[in-house]
Formats: structure tokens, sequence, C-alpha cells
């Protein structure tokens, strides 16, 4: 295929890109460095326009077709960002900064629409505007929500907007979508436990917060198994339990509980907030105790929009000759805030044998870009064709 064969051509040199990325691993909206290196490259491209600053560090290129009959405008998104995770590879391209580390592919997402826009600038056989869009601050800084605030869609006029991401354990260069919600919406709560400290030898003149706590997190669980349906999904997940003890002989006067809720249904996520303060409040009181919760909703459910979901696998099939129904994930992703804001899809693309993401062995497949950048190439050509002749 003459687009796949193309950017096998030019796979050294987006391997490279890719490369240097990941020896050089920047955090949230810290991508300064990521940053500039994308905008100097779309400029070298030769790029209609290209502007930094969009929600804070994200860089928006455009690129014009050879004509604008339609009148389209399609929105590209791949994320830049690291994570505060210490690499444990071993490759002598390893992040060169202690405790960051590409450990989710951000940096074969970016190299990836770089080497699609390299080739839709070179090309631009197409019917109207392409918009690749560089997001900060995917892992848990809501970058995405950002660069929609900021005027991202309004600014550009972009009307449909396709995001992707490598997978591992999915055969490489392969393709998986769904309709319809996909990536879950990712709450986080605190619960802080205010009892009566005292000496651990006379817990009868004490109110044990750590007690009170541990029921309180054995108990939220009850919230799937007996609060929801159990055909819908739900994950309630206690992730820190701390005291303001260090003591062996002192029962600690304050516990704070922290931890995650991860739902695909609207209607799921109003029961589980109203029941995770119930049962932290009146579990505490059980035990003499006082619980008081702050709850806070951060990723919406992300959902593919079913047209825009159908086109994205048609191109996959023509890329990879299939494209497979992805399963439902309870991760979070904030090219939800972007789905919300205008229709699209987003797709996984096969990573193959490799460590989960999140991980510090984990590592980008580069072989691959060439079945990655041939579907943004393709996404572009296949929606807005250039009229023959």
């Amino acid at each position: 295929m003459p687009i796949k064969n193309r950017f096998s051509e030019l796979l050294p040199e987006i391997t490279a890109w890719r490369r240097d990325l990941h020896e050089h691993p920047e955090l949230l909206f810290d991508t300064h460095r990521t940053s500039g290196i994308v905008a100097g490259k779309l400029r070298e491209f030769g790029c209609d326009e290209v502007v930094t600053g969009i929600g804070r560090t994200g860089v928006v290129g455009v690129i014009k077709g050879r004509s604008d009959a339609s009148g389209k405008v399609m929105g590209l998104r791949a994320d830049m960002d690291a994570l505060p995770i210490e690499e444990a590879t071993g490759l002598d391209y390893a992040s060169k900064t202690e405790g960051k580390m590409h450990a989710c592919g951000h940096d074969g997402h970016t190299a990836m629409l770089l080497g699609a826009a390299k080739y839709l600038a070179e090309t631009r056989n197409f019917d109207g505007t392409c918009v690749v869009i560089f997001q900060p601050a995917e892992e848990g800084g809501g970058g995405g929500r950002e660069m929609v605030e900021d005027g991202l869609m309004e600014r550009f006029g972009i009307q449909e907007v396709y995001g992707m991401h490598n997978w591992p354990g999915q055969p490489l260069g392969s393709f998986a979508i769904r309709p319809g919600a996909f990536f879950a919406a990712t709450d986080v709560f605190d619960i802080v436990v205010e009892g009566r400290g005292g000496h651990a030898a006379k817990p009868q003149e004490v109110v044990d917060t750590t007690i009170a706590a541990s029921q309180i997190v054995l108990s939220l669980q009850t919230i799937a198994s007996r609060n929801v349906d159990p055909v819908e999904q739900i994950v309630v997940s206690v992730t820190s339990f701390e005291t303001d003890s260090k003591a062996f002989n002192v029962i600690p006067q304050r516990a704070v509980l922290r931890g995650t809720v991860r739902t695909l249904d609207g209607g799921v996520q109003d029961l589980a907030e109203r029941r995770l303060k119930e049962i932290a409040e009146r579990t505490a009181e059980v035990f003499g105790a006082k619980a008081s919760v702050t709850y806070q909703r951060n990723y919406p459910v992300m959902a593919n929009t079913p047209e825009e979901t159908v086109f994205a696998a048609e191109v996959a099939r023509q890329v990879a000759g299939a494209c497979e129904e992805a399963p439902l994930v309870m991760g979070g992703e904030d090219f939800a805030f972007m789905l919300n804001a205008k229709p699209g899809a987003y797709i996984l693309v096969g990573n193959g044998d490799s460590a989960a993401v999140h991980h510090p062995e984990y590592n980008f497949d580069d072989d691959v870009i060439p079945a990655g950048c041939s579907w943004w190439a393709e996404l572009v050509e296949t929606r807005m064709p250039r009229a023959a002749g």
C-alpha cells in the first residue's frame, strides 16, 4: 500500500524522533522541550500555521489540502507527557531524567503524528484542512480539557477529532475500537477519619481511627457488590491509607484514605458518589469517629460517536486488513474532553508482547510506527478525498 510503504521508508527518521523523546521525558504541562521540538518540526514540514501555548504547552499545526471545496476540518490528536516512574528497561536510549519515563508510549504517539504531519504536508492529497494536535498533561493533568477550554475547536474550526493509543498484548500493528462508552470516568476521593488518639495499651480510652478506617475500606466494596446492578461496570479502589502516627504504641488521632472510582455510566457515577459518602460517614459514626469526604469528578467517560467509529474502523481495515472490537477499559483518558466537544473516535493500535503501560519495563515498539502513521494519513485522505483531475 503506497502510504504504508512511504512510512516504512520514513521509519528510521521517525524512530530517531521517538527515541530522542524517550530519552527526555517531561511531566504534565512541563513539556517545554517536547513542545519546542514538535513546533519546530511542524514548521520544518511546511505547515500553514503552527500555534504554541494552546492549553498552556499544547501545540497545533494546520495543514491545508490542495483544495478546500469540502470545507471539512479534521483534528488528529497525540499526547506528549510522560510519567513519574523510574525506568528499568536498560535500553541504550532509556530516560536520562531520574524518576521520569515514557511508560505509556506518548513518545510513540507524538512521533507517529509528526510522521503523518510530514507526509500530509508533503503530499496534500486531500480536500479540506487537517489540524494536528499535540496535547500535554494527559496523565492526570487534564490537558485535553485545558486545550478545549482554550478555544481549540472554535479557533481552528475543527468539526471532528480522532485519537489513538498503543495497546500492549494486542498483536503488533493491529487495530481495535468500539462505539459508545470506551474508557471510564475517573473520579478521586479523600476520606479523613477523626477519632481520639491515645496509648495502644489502653484502647478503651480512645476512638480508634484505624479500626473505623479499615471498616470503611471493606464497606466501600459493597457499592459494587450490593448497590450497583451486576451488569454495570464499576471499580472502587482505596489506594492509600495513612495515619498521623508512626509509633508502635500510639493509636492515631487521624487517618486518611484516598482512592478512585471508575464508572462508564452517569447514573452509576452518581450512585457511587452518594453511597461512598454515606458509607464513610455512617461507618465512622458506628465507631464513635467522624469522617469527612472530598469527592472530585476528574475525567469523564470517553465515548466514541457511532458514525466516526465506523469510519475509523474502515480506515484501520484499509491499513491492517482487520479491525477487532476493543474491550471496555476502566482506565481514564482525557481525550474524553475533546470527544465531548466534537464527534470523533479513539482507536487502539497493538504494541505486541510488551510490558504493560505504566510499568517501569514498558517500551513503545517502533515497528508500530508505519501502521499508526498510515492510519492517521488514511483518515485524512479517505474522509476528505481530492477530486480527480
